[in-house]
């Protein structure tokens, strides 16, 4: 029996690869999907070495777009999106517009068709689920209005690329006349209304029944098995039977599984299998790229980055602007936009399939992608500097609090577990200094004689410094991202050697890393239950 088959060899290639060049990128402080891609051109036939089978790479992606637009559909949130309607909703789709216009504009001076120019462009418009809400939590930016709206922005533009997935085979199907287009847009709608009543009228019972049924059984592997089963059976179903694609199917069975209470539960049971048929989603992607793009279109490959990082940017700051929303976060919400991924690359793919858009344009897309992924982290800084600096030209205090008395407490983290910290140091009248990311988080406790609030990212040895960590007793470090506050705990050890850090852990590897960080003690959520549970059968004597 040989022991490199296709299928093994394409999986270890590049699932090691995007491993190593994922690690290397998150080294360099760039997002790991810059690596995945990375990988996939690394192994790609445009490369010297190693091929993979891409016959096998794009089944494979195929699993992940199935698995990641089930991941979107499970943390599709209606509630999220009504709150922020009035922005995110018309602001999305004007957006939308600009960035199709811009992207026809370019493919008319390339010669591309008007179809191929539309799709260009309508892969130009979306943001990027990963690399947006990855800027949102390093900027402990998703609980303020800013990370709301951008988020409902993002929810708006995913829906449009649902839309836009289903009716473009349509379109491609078609013989080219108004009529044949317009007959097949009305069958796919009516497999489409089909589908979509099956799936509320039969799906929303059953579904959530069958989970519940496996939740009572006590097997946490059945669980398990279950949602990716009904991940899988649905988008398939939807194919086989109702011939729509499979991406509407994930993302409805993900909608209809988000509405049970098992939703959260059933995220974190899939996430480990979601986020390793992505990245071989992303590896398969950086397969069909074609780095000569780079040198052969340089000019092309300016216009296309410009779309995305300039045009886009542009009409989002304009469109908050004009809803009277803050200049800060008006300049939030561009930046954020100001790159694309995972949906571009599906359009992208899909367009390529249905010689919608030539490779050409598909390598732009990629190339863009990249480019804008690369350069979205210093937009952030360009932004935190021109703040810092209207706040000093309008005469504000500088951002730097009254230092406070020695022997205080400092709080990271103000969210759920932060503030009930923070009630009880301030009701018991200890001095305590507490760290946000966000300056208009309304859960701020009032900053007064005893109390100094700080905001900003305390991951940043300047914040903490801020907090004069130097004089300080005790650290609490109360976030959940075990990765940051690992980060935070090292930072504040080596300011201050003597002091005494508690911090926050879910599991005991969390635990490990933290402790080897150089925090003093930490508290893990379980295991504190349990201690109180065996109290009240064994109580103290």
């Amino acid at each position: 029996m040989p022991h490199a088959t296709p299928l093994i060899a394409t999986l270890v290639g590049g699932i090691v690869l995007a491993f190593i060049l994922g690690a290397a990128a998150h080294r360099l402080r760039l997002p790991p999907l810059i690596g995945y891609l990375l990988a996939g051109v690394v192994i790609g036939p445009f490369t010297p070495g190693y091929v993979a089978d891409q016959h096998l790479a794009d089944q494979l992606a195929e699993l992940g777009v199935i698995l990641l637009m089930f991941g979107v559909g499970l943390h599709f949130s209606v509630r999220d999106l009504m709150a922020v309607r009035k922005v995110a909703v018309p602001g999305a789709i004007v957006q939308i517009s600009v960035a199709v216009v811009l992207g026809m504009s370019l493919a008319a001076l390339l010669g591309w068709s008007v179809m191929g120019g539309f799709v260009f462009g309508l892969a130009l418009s979306v943001a990027s689920t990963v690399v947006l809400l990855r800027a949102m939590q390093e900027r402990r930016l998703l609980d303020t209005e800013r990370g709301k709206i951008a988020v409902g922005w993002l929810i708006v533009e995913d829906l449009v690329m649902v839309f836009a997935l289903v009716l473009l085979p349509a379109v491609a199907a078609g013989d080219g006349t108004m009529g044949g287009i317009g007959t097949a847009l009305a069958s796919t709608l009516a497999k489409v209304g089909a589908f979509i009543a099956f799936m509320l009228i039969v799906g929303r019972r059953v579904i959530p029944w069958l989970l519940h049924s496996i939740a009572h059984s006590g097997s946490r592997e059945l669980f398990r098995l279950a949602v990716l089963a009904i991940a899988l059976g649905v988008a398939f179903g939807a194919a086989f039977l109702f011939g729509v694609s499979f991406a509407l199917g994930a993302f409805f069975a993900g909608m209809i599984l988000s509405e049970s209470q098992l939703s959260q539960r059933a995220a974190e049971e899939t996430l480990p299998l979601r986020d390793a048929f992505a990245v071989l989603f992303f590896v398969s992607v950086g397969m069909l790229f074609n780095p000569h793009v780079v040198v052969a279109k340089p000019l092309a490959l300016i216009a296309t980055v410009a779309i995305i990082v300039v045009g886009k940017s542009v009409a989002a700051y304009l469109i908050v602007r004009l809803f009277r929303r803050p200049h800060r976060t008006a300049l939030t919400i561009a930046a954020s936009l100001a790159q694309i991924g995972e949906f571009s690359f599906i359009l992208a793919t899909l367009g390529t399939s249905l010689e919608l858009i030539p490779g050409e344009a598909r390598d732009l897309i990629l190339a863009g992608a990249i480019f804008s992924i690369l350069f979205n982290p210093l937009l952030f800084s360009l932004i935190a500097r021109s703040e810092a600096k209207a706040d000093k030209a309008e005469g504000k205090p500088a951002p730097v609090p009254v230092p406070a008395p020695k022997g205080h407490v400092v709080l990271i983290g103000y969210g759920r577990v932060g503030s009930l910290i923070g009630e009880k140091l301030i009701g018991a009248g200890e001095r305590l200094t507490v760290i946000e990311a966000e300056d208009d988080f309304s859960g701020f406790p009032e900053a007064g004689e005893k109390v100094t609030v700080i905001a900003g990212n305390a991951a940043a040895r300047s914040v903490l410094e801020r907090a004069n960590l130097g004089e300080a007793r005790l650290l609490f470090v109360a976030i959940p991202q075990s990765f940051e506050a690992g980060q935070i705990v090292e930072q504040a050890r080596a300011i201050n050697p003597g002091l005494k850090i508690v911090a926050r852990a879910h599991s005991d590897e969390e635990e490990t890393h933290l402790m080897s960080c150089g925090a003093n003690l930490t508290i893990m959520g379980e295991r504190e239950i349990a201690r109180r549970m065996i109290e009240q059968a064994l109580p103290a004597n």
